[in-house]
């Protein structure tokens, strides 16, 4: 049994990425990646905000490279790319996990609060991918992994800006996975639902709004950031070679939709 696992799901000898790696999930993902085998590059904004997500790595037997940029500059994103490479020796694996969010309704919007939110959470996937993709052309294949949203699929209020640049990073991973199937590389996207992180604390503070989630999601609670695990696994892995362009929900059945019956 141990061997069919090993064989699709280890990541041993590989090299993985992960941007907003100081986050609720950026830190869970790159340890998880870590634990599968894998030399990880972890990126945010600065060292220091880093430590914990490098101690954790190394606490799990991993090997952690960090690195720093700002990823609202596209000449940024195309450093770290360049760097990645240079420090890990290959990159197999690159994970679009850093995001940024203003809940504001769409009449106080400002144009700092727009160029903020689509810099960091589209505009940086376009071109960090755009540099990836010749370093894993040359290396005979790659994975790309783009955190999406669920906002990708329901339109709810005061996150105007986040739902489109999560919607259009879900379409973007369409087009990647077609342009590149070509070079063996793989690009798809995880959609969370709403899940326990610091970036959504706010929304789970408020009493209101938690019931209001809670009441429509069939599992009755936020997701946790290790509940994305399986499916950040199976996406780096062999197991997916024939899967591209896809966006993997996982939202405690959000989406499916809702019973009368349950919520009364």
């Amino acid at each position: 049994m141990a061997d069919i696992f090993d064989r699709l799901f280890s990541l041993q000898g590989k090299t993985a990425l992960i941007t907003g790696a100081a986050g609720g999930i950026g830190r869970v993902l790159a340890v998880a990646l870590a634990e599968a085998g894998a030399t990880v590059g972890l990126h945010d904004l600065t060292l220091a905000q880093l430590t914990e997500s490098i101690r954790l790595v190394e606490a799990a037997g991993g090997r952690a490279v960090p690195l720093t940029a700002n990823l609202g500059e596209v000449a940024a994103c195309r450093q770290l790319i360049a760097d990645a490479h240079v420090a890990l020796g290959r990159l197999d694996i690159l994970v679009n996990c850093a995001a940024t969010n203003r809940r504001k309704p769409i009449d106080a919007v400002t144009a700092a609060d727009f160029e903020l939110i689509s810099a960091v959470n589209l505009r940086s996937i376009y071109f960090l991918c755009q540099a990836a993709h010749p370093v894993m052309q040359a290396q005979g294949g790659g994975k790309m992994i783009n955190i999406s949203s669920i906002n990708s699929f329901f339109g709810l209020g005061s996150v105007s800006v986040y739902g489109l640049t999560k919607g259009a990073v879900t379409q973007l991973t369409r087009v990647m996975a077609v342009e590149w199937a070509k070079d063996n590389i793989q690009v798809n996207a995880i959609a969370p639902g709403f899940m326990a992180t610091p970036l959504s604390q706010p929304v789970w503070a408020d009493p209101y709004k938690a019931e209001w989630l809670r009441s429509r999601i069939p599992q009755r609670r936020p997701g946790q950031p290790d509940e994305l695990i399986g499916a950040l696994l199976l996406l780096a892995s062999t197991a997916s070679t024939y899967m591209t362009g896809q966006t993997v929900v996982i939202d405690g059945g959000f989406l499916a939709g809702g019973s009368w019956v349950e919520d009364q």
